[in-house]
């Protein structure tokens, strides 16, 4: 895997982008969010996910899955789903 060409502002402007729609987590599990600020609120969950925890995990980018920074940032399994979707981090071209 590549480090990801865009800043972390362009990130964090897609997944405001993107809130509503659904995304899957590394199992399957489909789930949306809203944005509160600088917080994402998923459906599935009743706390926030700060975009500092995005941006922590932004900086390790990539990785493979959300095992990896499982206890540096809250809510890891929705943050890697977020980061590692199409919409918000371009993959390489093959």
């Amino acid at each position: 895997m590549e480090k990801n060409s865009r800043s972390f502002e362009e990130v964090w402007n897609l997944i405001r982008k993107h809130a509503g729609e659904t995304f899957y987590t590394k199992r399957g599990y489909p789930f949306t969010y809203q944005i509160r600020g600088t917080s994402i609120i998923t459906d599935r969950t009743s706390w926030a996910i700060n975009n500092k925890n995005l941006r922590y995990a932004f900086d390790l980018w990539p990785v493979e899955g959300p095992g990896e920074f499982n206890y540096a940032v809250r809510g890891p399994s929705y943050v890697w789903a977020i980061l590692s979707d199409n919409r918000i981090i371009e993959k390489p071209e093959s």
